[in-house]
């Protein structure tokens, strides 16, 4: 008697996939900007300034309306001011009982004035020089270098951490596969052309 029935048991397969977790670091860039401003040289120079007046080196020359009138005005001054003391001083002596030869040589005296200068009519011009002044030169020198500007830009570092993963995934289901290995069943068995008839008396 042989097995009719042949049953094969198909197992469930699995694939698992797995990512180890890793860490990984960001290096920081960094980015520079550099601009450059010009310096020099600036030298700044005045000289001298000569400063001439001949204002009154001319004016003695050629005296202006102004200067005329003023010194006419202040020349009648004096004479008015020295006339009124010659008469001050005359009259004074006159009101002296004795009058004699003493008296007249005395208004002599008083008439003539011993400190006054002969004037012989000359007079050297210009009477007043020129005025001169100067302004000290200046010479400033200034030198500035060139400058150089830096711009730096930078990120900082960093870190990305990426986690572990597992995937499983089934690459075979599970399954029974029931398989009849006998041979052909005939309904009734006596249909069956290699049927022998099974001797129940023997």
């Amino acid at each position: 008697m042989f097995p009719l029935i042949e049953i094969t048991s198909i197992p469930i397969e699995l694939e698992m996939k797995v990512n180890s977790a890793h860490l990984e670091y960001l290096r920081g860039t960094a980015e520079v900007e550099i601009s450059r401003d010009k310096g020099g040289l600036n030298i700044k120079s005045r000289p001298i300034r000569l400063n001439i007046d001949t204002f009154e080196a001319r004016n003695s020359l050629s005296p202006s309306l102004a200067t005329t009138l003023q010194e006419n005005a202040k020349a009648g001054h004096q004479a008015a001011y020295e006339a009124t003391a010659t008469y001050a001083q005359q009259g004074k002596l006159l009101l002296s009982a004795k009058m004699g030869q003493e008296m007249i040589t005395q208004f002599v005296q008083n008439a003539v004035d011993k400190n006054a200068k002969p004037n012989i009519g000359i007079q050297f011009l210009p009477s007043h020089g020129a005025d001169i002044s100067w302004d000290e030169g200046e010479l400033s020198i200034r030198y500035e270098m060139d400058k150089l500007n830096f711009d730096w830009r930078t990120n900082q570092p960093s870190f990305k951490f990426t986690p572990g993963d597992i995937q499983i995934s089934v690459v075979q289901q599970p399954d029974i596969i029931i398989k009849y290995i006998g041979g052909m069943i005939y309904v009734p068995p006596s249909s069956n052309p290699d049927y022998v008839p099974v001797d129940v008396h023997a």
